[in-house]
């Protein structure tokens, strides 16, 4: 068997088992590791799963409900724009059609383990081992580009590396505020962010914004039953869809939608931390038996994390409420930013996946997360409008149907990211081994000073956290 068969296989094996299959493996070879007893290592697999199936339940029902009311919503209006995202499933089109990313799928996979056992981070970053398409998705980028499969590797590593500094950055604050002990999400869609959260969350705080306390829990404290998440998803969810009929407000048809949509929305709020429940119990075990095995030679912030998928935080209150206002936000921005050529779509939707890191940082201030995530995904369209040439080129390549002619396309919440794609991919594609030689170099002192510094920067991100709760 060559490798490209053997890489191949291998992909086939994933997304035949899936999530909810591999993720409670993982989690029962780590407890077993761990010495738990066999039968609660299993009963934590198990309710990994579930919970994993729960989410995916939910996920996949709420979001083709939502979808309809946001295209009818950029046709009424008439928002036209030449860069259309079509959607995160673009970029696995493209991550898995290439050599360079069925290559990644086996070798990046090893070179996380090692990270892992080499203790040069403590995020068991395999256990979100889907989300991996980030990364093949770029270096399939560079690959297509380039034609140099060792160029297209070096720079999927290059992510890795600097990625694995931001997963740890956030881990503490996410798996405190989610509450999902000793877990993070490591998916390179999500975690960069977090250098831009934790600076802009101080900058509003210093402005007095930590005093517009706009948490699920102050809402709920301030207008009661208005306030609870279940209401207020209502409340949104009928003004999505009210947005999304503009066109045809006086149909019964349109009024039952509203209406669908409102009760979806409602309906995820209520159920979301049900399942939430579940899938947190799996990991209880793994936490419980790696601090009992905790030496005094283990430093402080270097405990066991477990990767997961970033789907355990989708329908948490302030993500999806914060998620469902950027919606008209961001394509409203779209429109009037100067230069930009993107227009969100496709992925608006996804946006409560990828703002988990700000949602987090502010503590569940809608507000703030509000402003930062507009600010850093209005950052974004410039990088999608930049990188659309040659995402449009290598997706034609790959693409079941052929574009129309002059379309340019884009995955508006995958390939929006500065730091990926603009300080890293972008350099590599234009300079070569000299911008992937000067960003290896640059990561080194940057992780030394990480490490030097990681405990201080919990702290403070936890004090800035807990300014929310001040009076």
């Amino acid at each position: 068997m060559n490798l490209d068969a053997l890489m191949q296989s291998l992909s086939n094996v994933f997304n035949t088992f899936g999530s909810a299959v591999f993720v409670p493996f993982i989690i029962v070879i780590i407890a077993l590791f761990l010495r738990v007893p066999g039968k609660k290592a299993a009963m934590a697999g198990i309710n990994a799963g579930i919970g994993l199936t729960g989410f995916g339940w939910l996920i996949n029902s709420y979001i083709p409900i939502i979808v309809p009311a946001v295209n009818n919503f950029v046709q009424t209006t008439g928002i036209d724009l030449p860069v259309v995202d079509i959607g995160w499933q673009a970029t696995s089109v493209i991550a898995y059609a290439t050599r360079a990313g069925m290559m990644f799928l086996g070798f990046g996979l090893l070179f996380q383990v090692a990270l892992f056992l080499l203790k040069v981070t403590n995020i068991f970053m395999p256990g979100d081992l889907w989300n991996n398409y980030s990364y093949m998705f770029w270096g399939s980028l560079v690959f297509a580009v380039s034609k140099n499969m060792w160029l297209a590797m070096a720079v999927m590593f290059l992510l890795v590396l600097y990625n694995l500094i931001f997963i740890e950055m956030y881990s503490k604050r996410w798996s405190t505020y989610y509450g999902y002990t000793n877990c993070v999400p490591p998916a390179l869609h999500i975690a960069p962010s977090t250098p831009f959260a934790i600076g802009g969350n101080w900058v509003l705080n210093k402005l007095g914004a930590n005093k517009i306390r706009w948490s699920p829990a102050d809402l709920q404290e301030r207008l009661g039953f208005l306030g609870e998440p279940i209401t207020l998803g209502l409340i949104l969810g009928f003004l999505l869809g009210f947005l999304g009929h503009l066109g045809d407000i006086g149909t019964l048809a349109a009024w039952g939608n509203i209406l669908t949509i409102a009760l979806s929305t409602a309906a995820v709020m209520a159920i979301f931390p049900r399942v939430a429940n579940i899938f947190a119990s799996a990991f209880m075990p793994i936490t419980e038996a790696a601090r009992r095995q905790t030496t005094k030679d283990v430093k402080e912030g270097d405990d066991l994390y477990i990767g997961i998928n970033d789907a355990t935080g989708y329908g948490e209150p302030a993500t999806l409420i914060t998620g469902i206002l950027l919606i008209p936000i961001m394509l409203a921005l779209g429109v009037i930013l100067p230069g930009n050529k993107t227009l969100l779509l496709v992925d608006l939707i996804a946006i409560p996946f990828i703002i988990q890191p700000i949602i987090a940082v502010t503590n569940g201030n809608i507000f703030k997360s509000t402003i930062l995530s507009a600010i850093w995904f209005s950052a974004g369209l410039y990088i999608c409008t930049v990188t659309a040439p040659i995402f449009t080129e290598v997706y034609a390549k790959f693409a079941a149907e052929p574009l129309q002619e002059g379309v340019m396309v884009t995955a508006g919440m995958i390939a929006n990211k500065p730091i990926a794609g603009g300080l890293i991919v972008m350099p590599s594609l234009n300079l070569g081994w000299v911008a992937v030689g000067v960003l290896a170099a640059l990561w080194v002192p940057l992780y030394f000073l990480w490490k030097k510094n990681k405990v201080k920067i919990h702290a403070f991100m936890e004090e800035q956290a807990a300014l929310e709760a001040a009076e």
